[in-house]
Order: structure tokens, then C-alpha cells, then sequence
């Protein structure tokens, strides 16, 4: 039994492993990729897995030809107004819907359930059509509006305010605390994972939208990120090198935010899994 428990715990081992391997290598590729050049980069061979060459212009003609101090502030500008406004927005529903008793409450929910199944690009002409109508297009805000709320960000954080016991509002209504003192002295503070874990998912959802950007945005001054990296190619060929280069410089952000906020992340996560 022993023998054949350590080959099973050694077969989900190297599974794991390879599973590990599967996601780690193409980031691999991809920064290697950005120090190639064009021609290296196009040969599919165990032995052009590394740059011979080690082409570091690739970095500066990027930087030089994008500019993106430009793209950065865009990007992370459209990440805080959809962060803040997601997060504020989520938890006051979230916590109606978990803590608060009045009449339709579940079939608002379900309505919240319900969108979170419909395809975000059926919004995209309504939403345009808003923005256009405002004369807000090629802007910040226009750049953020889809994602001022999020009905995703209600369930999650309603999931984590079910779960909280309800002694904490009845000693806050004993003190004289009302709703919205319950909410934003007591229920919000301790709901911290579970908002920091809806703000990177916010941030991560903002940082990868491309159709949006492409459609409400039409000047360069207003690009982001992920709008800038889709036209770094020619007409008649790609260049993969400053490709790659330009992916690695945009991507980095939301490394160091996940690196920073890993442990406050998978806690929200796993404590937001209770119970409907």
C-alpha cells in the first residue's frame, strides 16, 4: 500500500510539474522571443530556443516608436476608475443583497445572475451609443465606463458577506450604529481580501480589454496598452521580436501587482467560497 501510494503521489507530482511547465514556458519564449532577431525568431528548432544574438535594440526601438509613458498612464488610469468604482459599487450591493431583508431581493439577484451568463459584447453597441451620445469618446472615463460596475464583483463579495457572522451587526445596532456605519466601520474592513481579490480581478479584466479600447477610442492620445500592442505589426508581416519586447513591457504591471498582493488574493478567493 505504501509502494503504491508514493507512485501515485508521484505520478500527481509530475503531472503538476508538467501543468507548471505548461504555463511557465511560453512566458519563457515570449522574453526570450523579444531578444532575437526576426529570423531567429521564425526558426522552429530545439536549438534556436535561445537568442544567439542577444538583440537589446529590440527594447529601445519599441520605447522609441510607442510611446509608453503614454499607454502606461492610459492603462493604470482606466484601472483605478473601473477598480474604485467596481470595488465601492460591488460591495454596497453585495451586502444588501447578503445582509439586508426587502422585497425582490432575490429576484435582483437573479437578475445580477443572469447578466453575469450574457456575452459582455452584446453591451458594446448600447454602451457605444451612450458614450458617443456624451461626446465622451476618445476619454478616460469612456476607456473605464463598461466596467464601473460588475455584477461578477456583487456575487463574489456577496459570497463573503453571507459567510460573516451576524453578531458583529447586532453589537454595531447595540452601539447605536446604523446601515451605513455597519457597513463601512465593521462588514467593509473585514470583507479586505475579499475586495483586494475583486480589485486585481478587476484590474486584470481592464488591463486585457481590447474591443472596447479599439471602439470608442479612434486617437493614439487615448490608446492603451492592449490597443497599442495589437497594431504593432505591418501590413504584409509581423515583427515577433519588438512584438514580444512591447508584450513583456506591458505585462509587467500586473505581475508586480499579483506578486505584491498574492497572499491577500487566494485568501479572498478561498474565503469568498461560502455558502448561497
Amino acid at each position: 500500500m505504501k509502494q503504491e501510494s508514493k507512485l501515485v503521489t508521484l505520478g500527481i507530482h509530475i503531472f503538476l510539474i508538467m501543468v507548471a511547465l505548461g504555463m511557465i514556458v511560453p512566458f519563457i519564449w515570449m522574453i526570450l522571443t523579444s531578444f532575437k532577431t526576426v529570423t531567429e525568431s521564425t526558426q522552429m528548432n530545439p536549438f534556436s530556443f535561445f537568442p544567439k544574438d542577444w538583440q537589446f535594440k529590440n527594447y529601445t526601438e519599441v520605447i522609441r516608436s510607442n510611446n509608453f509613458i503614454m499607454l502606461y498612464f492610459n492603462t493604470i488610469m482606466m484601472m483605478l476608475w473601473r477598480i474604485v468604482s467596481s470595488v465601492l459599487f460591488s460591495a454596497m450591493a453585495a451586502y444588501a443583497f447578503a445582509r439586508l431583508e426587502f422585497p425582490g431581493r432575490n429576484f435582483l439577484f437573479g437578475l445580477v445572475l443572469f447578466q453575469m451568463m450574457v456575452p459582455p459584447q452584446l453591451f458594446v453597441i448600447p454602451q457605444y451609443l451612450m458614450i458617443n451620445d456624451l461626446g465622451l469618446r476618445n476619454s478616460i472615463f469612456a476607456l473605464a465606463f463598461p466596467g464601473l460596475v460588475s455584477a461578477f464583483g456583487t456575487f463574489l463579495l456577496r459570497q463573503f458577506f453571507v459567510g460573516l457572522p451576524k453578531e458583529l451587526e447586532e453589537a454595531a445596532q447595540l452601539d447605536g450604529c446604523n446601515i451605513g456605519q455597519t457597513f463601512f466601520k465593521i462588514m467593509l474592513p473585514l470583507a479586505k481580501s475579499g475586495l483586494i481579490a475583486l480589485g486585481i480581478f478587476t484590474a486584470l479584466f481592464a488591463f486585457k480589454d481590447l474591443l472596447w479600447p479599439l471602439i470608442v477610442n479612434s486617437e493614439a492620445d487615448a490608446a492603451t496598452l492592449s490597443s497599442a500592442l495589437s497594431k504593432i505589426q505591418g501590413a504584409y508581416a509581423v515583427n515577433y521580436p519588438q512584438l514580444m519586447a512591447a508584450s513583456v513591457l506591458a505585462i509587467w504591471p500586473m505581475v508586480v501587482i499579483y506578486v505584491i498582493f498574492q497572499k491577500q488574493f487566494i485568501q479572498g478567493i478561498a474565503t469568498s467560497g461560502g455558502k448561497l
